[in-house]
């Protein structure tokens, strides 16, 4: 859809995008605050089964048994669910457990800035110059906010930059996941989520399995269990299904930039939130965020601008967008 001509539901569509990302926004806070009696890996485990039960029966009312082959792609497919379903989210939610939730925040929200780079290594798609500046300022961005640790909570500070590094990583991963979703054009979102998501929690499982037997993971008593049963259902049926159903719907009709635009206020959400439950954020770091917030809209303005001018020149087509990132992790 062109971004300068309005999808008749383009309001509901707006609400139902920025729901999305308000949701998203406050995922990290709630993650870190799970920490306290349960591991990462085991709340992954946790989050995603649960998440994959309801996409599955989602599907099948949707599209029927037929739905859960895995296409003429298996192995992809296969591929999809260990890097984005199953990394992805372990290694960002492992780092989570080292970092603080405004690193974390900060360094997946450059994603379109890794998807650019990366089309451009892979399909030879290099980002205009301007892209490429607003690309460059939120790195410096984001290593003002690594390196300006002060007294975040998160550790010390190779700990809290072991984070860091691990965050980064699934960021990677999950840009690797969008980019495999065009492999898959006759597929829709919903079965293409389904799949790779059980895929990954299958693989999850077994991982959180194997810590639980070999003593290395940290599971909630009865009344622990208890006490966070509400953040864990957030962060599944809020978090993954309510967040991406609205998140595909919304898209649909207000665009991938408007869409883009509205998940840069994720950072500024997670900040705020992490302000009034009285984390120590240093200047530097406040200054790094700001960097990063930015560069990604400016970025955002100025590939509004050029799809405008493309669209309105006679046989010309419209510049192509870095993939569409879904961040219900």
């Amino acid at each position: 859809m062109s971004e300068d001509k309005r999808h008749p539901g383009f309001g509901l569509g707006f609400s139902a995008v920025l729901t999305s990302v308000v949701i998203w926004g406050a995922q990290l806070p709630v993650a870190k605050a799970v920490y306290a009696v349960m591991d990462a890996i085991s709340l992954t485990a946790l989050r995603y089964a649960i998440a994959v039960f309801v996409l599955v029966l989602m599907l099948l009312w949707r599209e029927g048994p037929r739905a859960f082959a895995l296409g003429a792609r298996p192995k992809l497919m296969l591929g999809a669910g260990l890097v984005g379903m199953c990394g992805s989210p372990l290694l960002a939610f492992a780092g989570l457990s080292f970092t603080t939730p405004e690193h974390a925040v900060i360094i997946l929200a450059l994603q379109p800035s890794i998807s650019a780079l990366a089309q451009w290594g892979l399909n030879g798609v290099r980002p205009s110059g301007f892209t490429m500046g607003s690309i460059v300022v939120a790195f410096l961005g984001v290593v003002l906010v690594v390196t300006g640790h002060g007294n975040t909570g998160g550790g010390p500070g190779s700990t809290v930059l072991l984070g860091d590094l691990l965050v980064a990583a699934g960021a990677c991963c999950w840009v690797a996941y969008s980019m495999m979703l065009a492999m898959f054009p006759g597929m829709s979102a919903l079965r293409f989520t389904t799949l790779s998501c059980s895929i990954g929690t299958a693989i999850t499982v077994a991982i959180a399995i194997a810590c639980a037997l070999a003593g290395a993971a940290r599971l909630p008593n009865a009344q622990e269990a208890l006490s966070v049963t509400p953040h864990i259902a957030y962060l599944a049926l809020a978090g993954v299904v309510a967040a991406m159903i609205m998140w595909n719907f919304g898209q649909a009709r207000v665009g991938v930039l408007n869409s883009i635009l509205l998940v840069n206020l994720m950072p500024v959400e997670t900040y705020l939130i992490r302000y009034l439950q009285g984390a120590g954020v240093t200047l530097q770091e406040w200054a790094g965020a700001g960097l990063v917030v930015v560069a990604l809209v400016a970025n955002n303005v100025y590939q509004r601008s050029m799809r405008a001018k493309r669209t309105e020149e006679p046989g010309v087509g419209v510049i192509p967008s870095a993939p569409s990132k879904f961040k219900g992790r």
